[in-house]
């Protein structure tokens, strides 16, 4: 949990620093070491917003020279927990996914976003407030995957189940 302090000044940064992206970006990809050699990455951030990418390269090809599905899914679930870390504070909560639905809808044959938002009340209300009496509880975030075209690529939704980390039971 060291390393959360960090997170909400440098993602504060990057809202309004493309210096900042960048090196939030680097250092995301030495802490989630997934993703590196796809290039997923934050394109935009905003106070409730998340905006990804995935590159349009070989290693994340499938059989046809399109995207795969499992990078369009893992970018999608980048921005739904990213976006989760950054308008939560990591240092209370600990959040695993738990679920991944998502619908395919177009072939992706170029770069792809996928862009997550949730509101500050809806968080206080499903998540914050419960978890003053509750175990755990559970949020999903849907989030929309498009190509550089705007096609609609993919609609993902991902659940997470969130617990404070002082009723946690198990060791990093």
């Amino acid at each position: 949990m060291n390393g959360f302090n960090l997170l909400s000044p440098l993602a504060t940064k990057a809202t309004y620093s493309p210096f900042w992206l960048r090196v939030l970006n680097i250092l995301l990809g030495r802490v989630i070491p997934f993703n590196r050699p796809h290039g997923f990455r934050l394109a935009h951030i905003e106070p409730n917003k998340i905006r990804t990418t995935a590159p349009y390269r070989r290693k994340n090809h499938n059989h046809i020279r399109g995207i795969h599905a499992c990078a369009i899914a893992t970018v999608a679930e980048f921005s739904a927990g990213f976006l989760l870390l950054t308008t939560l504070d990591p240092q209370r909560f600990r959040l695993i996914m738990s679920k991944l639905e998502i619908d395919y809808l177009y072939q992706a044959k170029a770069q792809v976003y996928s862009e997550s938002a949730v509101e500050q009340k809806i968080l206080d209300q499903k998540v914050v407030e419960p978890l003053n009496h509750q175990e755990s509880v559970s949020i999903t975030i849907k989030s929309q995957v498009t190509d550089v075209s705007g096609n609609t690529v993919a609609v993902a939704h991902t659940t997470w189940q969130i617990k404070r980390w002082d009723r946690v039971r198990t060791a990093l």
